[in-house]
């Protein structure tokens, strides 16, 4: 497994893990999830997205904004093919890695409401609930983890 950044050649790959990763979210949500709206060509020429390869082919996706005092992680994604392997876990490590070394001491993260699961893992990962809010018709939760 490595993580490195994203390339021009892998935004088919990342749309496809981002579908794959949230497409079954949909139904819950009665409309796509916000990943899967996202300008995925942007946010590799902006450098914000991460790429974990397994076996040499992308089966994760991080994306990480440059926040006002913090670093965002935006977005997580593995293949669910691929799930249960400690991807997601390496995803978050790496971001919280990566806040450290631009000098953050805090990582903030997203995530819908309804996607229960989600809520629970963050928090089973030192992430506290710092708010609630509807941003571009989601009900999102906010989350927050200080770094050491």
């Amino acid at each position: 497994m490595t993580i490195r950044p994203a390339r021009p050649d892998d935004v088919d790959a990342v749309r496809q893990i981002v579908r794959a990763a949230y497409g079954h979210y949909a139904a819950r949500l009665g409309k796509p999830p916000g990943p899967m709206l996202d300008d995925y060509g942007q946010r590799v020429a902006d450098k914000q997205a991460w790429v974990l390869e397994d076996e040499g082919k992308p089966a994760g996706v991080l994306i990480l904004e440059d926040g006002d005092g913090s670093l965002l992680l935006d977005n997580l994604a593995v293949l669910p093919a691929t799930q249960g392997r400690g991807y997601g876990r390496a995803l978050i490590a790496f971001a919280e890695q990566e806040a450290r070394r631009r000098g953050y001491a805090e990582i903030r993260l997203y995530t819908n409401a309804l996607m229960t699961e989600n809520l629970a893992l963050y928090g089973r990962l030192g992430f506290h609930e710092t708010g609630h809010v509807t941003e571009k018709g989601y009900e999102r939760v906010y989350m927050a983890k200080a770094l050491s």
